[in-house]
């Protein structure tokens, strides 16, 4: 590989490509003889560079690299590849020789470069990967490279959450605890340059610590000022209007304030709310910071004795702590468990203060019914940290764990007898004819209940799309599971089938009983036992190996079993199938 580049951009982490494979495969397409080449565009931080370079990674390939204080230099960017003054016609024939020129924060680029990007975007001969950042001033000369169809654009959104785990475990060699992943999340929104920074300046301080008895890592405590931070956090920390900078301290040390606010300034606050630096809810009762982000830098700035008087402005945290308690057991109360803000105990759990146990039960079992098993083990952990031992956290954390079928040590879930409160447990084991009479009539689980008892498939999968619409995503994908063995139509049982399993991969894991063996009573015995290992990880080659077959007979198993299964998806396998080490959890 030949590579021509003025300035590099260098990884500060061990920092593996993830989640952007189609745009990956779509990219090299467009780099292919016949083909002009593409633009990349995207908001600060989301992988572009990255994408960029794995696209033209093997191949021939001339890099340009802008710097911001060579702007007002004609050439500047390409003065590595162009001879000294050069004419823009001159230019043009110089590079035409090139066959590939990655062009990376276009944006960048000088007027007379901008020009040569164009002229050769013009003359075809030369493709071109540029790349631009959303919303920063680019010189026209590039925006016409797309707005005048010179070159497709492919616009790159945030990398979802489920993408950055690989991200996150490289940090450490192991995954994060899910509040400190969540944690993370929240901060970077997307920003992968954002994440690689917070993340290397945790590991260099030492503030990545082990759980115990896991293998995940956790932070808790203040957020680093890093480089990244400071410029993502600059219009806040630039605000020099007293009004202006008191309000947003006040919300940095005590957010959500109400409306009407007091002592804080209205025009003020309008000033700010029109530079999208607080949000005020729809009710117009409560004004917070715009960014997770805003909070964690202004209180970092704030002197010790500002930040002393500022934080004795924030009333007590328990009357906040029971207010999101309140709305969560409203929520369980009326079978919706849709996301609910709950700034406090996450700033609590975040900072390494304790939660109370009656609180952190909550918040486990709001997000045990929601899927999110590791996320209830965590907070049902926070719980019992602060309280040495809580019966309604320890049996939270024993269920989180048993759904998981993750082993814990000394983890149990403590058996009781089957009341109101426990009764859809009988619909998802199976026994709806246990729970009909405990069940409020005219809710969704009791409805859940009578679809199973008539075998109803069709009434099974509505129950799944409604369980799946108000956040209970681990029953709606039990609730399509149970569907798959009562459709009398197979391609229903396949579709049910499949949303089972989209639905359980978004369930961290959860193996209930439900779930368990989903689909090897289809298959052949060959296609159960290749799919099984498959499921375990092990690749089209290991299996091989494994039961002395070729690699095209094991490809050509797997391709059967994916057409039964309805998916082509070997991620989903593990939900699908019932896997050795984990069938008695």
């Amino acid at each position: 590989m030949t590579t021509i580049e003025a300035h590099a951009k260098t990884l500060l982490l061990p920092w593996p490509f993830t989640g952007r494979e189609e745009e990956l495969a779509l990219v090299r397409r467009s780099l292919t003889a016949g083909r002009p080449g593409i633009v990349v565009t995207g908001p600060a931080g989301c992988g572009r560079s990255r994408l960029a370079a794995e696209a033209v990674r093997g191949t021939d390939c001339a890099r340009v690299t802008p710097a911001p204080e060579t702007r007002g230099t004609p050439f500047a960017a390409f003065a590595h590849l162009l001879p000294e003054s050069v004419t823009l016609h001159r230019a043009v024939r110089v590079l035409s020789g090139v066959r590939l020129l990655l062009v990376d924060d276009a944006h960048l680029l000088d007027d007379a470069s901008a020009a040569l990007l164009h002229q050769l975007a013009v003359q075809g001969r030369t493709r071109l990967l540029v790349v631009v950042t959303d919303g920063v001033p680019a010189p026209d000369a590039v925006t016409r490279l797309w707005t005048g169809e010179l070159l497709p654009r492919l616009a790159l959104e945030p990398l979802p959450d489920d993408d950055t785990d690989p991200l996150l475990a490289a940090a450490a060699g192991r995954p994060p605890e899910p509040l400190t992943a969540n944690r993370l999340r929240r901060l970077c929104r997307g920003d992968l340059r954002l994440l690689r920074d917070l993340l290397g300046a945790l590991r260099d301080e030492g503030r990545l610590t082990r759980v115990p008895d896991t293998d995940a890592w956790a932070w808790r405590g203040p957020v680093p000022p890093t480089p990244t931070l400071r410029e993502r956090t600059a219009a806040v920390l630039a605000r020099t209007c007293p009004e202006e900078r008191e309000a947003l301290d006040r919300l940095a040390f005590a957010e959500p304030l109400p409306l009407p606010a007091g002592t804080l300034d209205l025009r003020a606050l309008e000033r700010l709310e029109a530079d999208g630096l607080i949000d005020v809810a729809d009710d117009g009762t409560t004004v917070r910071l715009a960014h997770p982000l805003h909070g964690p830098v202004l209180r970092a700035a704030a002197g010790r004795l500002r930040a002393r008087r500022l934080a004795g402005l924030r009333g007590p945290l328990t009357d906040a702590l029971d207010t999101e308690a309140a709305a969560l057991l409203h929520g369980i109360a009326h079978a919706d468990v849709r996301t609910v803000r709950t700034p406090v105990g996450e700033w609590l759990a975040a900072e390494g203060e304790p939660v109370p146990p009656g609180y952190a039960a909550v918040r486990a079992r709001f997000a045990r019914l929601r899927g999110e098993l590791r996320e209830a083990a965590a907070w049902a952990r926070e719980g019992l940290a602060a309280a040495g031992e809580d019966t309604a956290c320890r049996r939270e954390l024993g269920l989180a764990v048993a759904q998981s079928g993750e082993p814990a040590p000394g983890v149990t879930a403590s058996p009781k007898p089957l009341t109101e409160d426990d009764a859809y447990d009988a619909v998802r084991l199976g026994a709806p004819e246990h729970a009909l009479g405990l069940l409020p009539p005219d809710g969704v689980f009791a409805r859940h209940a009578r679809a199973l008892a008539r075998a109803d498939g069709p009434a099974l999968d509505r129950v799944a799309e409604e369980l799946a619409e108000r956040g209970f995503l681990l029953f709606a994908a039990e609730a399509h599971a149970q569907a798959v063995s009562v459709h009398r139509d197979p391609t229903a049982a396949r579709t049910a089938r499949t949303r089972a399993a989209a639905l359980a991969r978004r369930c961290q894991g959860a193996r209930t009983p439900a779930l368990s063996g989903l689909a090897l009573g289809e298959l052949t015995a060959r296609q159960r036992q290749i799919v099984t290992l498959a499921a375990a990880g092990l690749s089209n080659r290991q299996i091989a190996e494994h039961l002395t077959l070729s690699v095209r007979t094991v490809g050509n198993h797997l391709y059967s079993a994916y057409t039964r299964l309805g998916t082509a998806d070997r991620t989903t396998l593990p939900w699908l199938v019932e896997l050795p080490d984990t069938a008695s959890a």
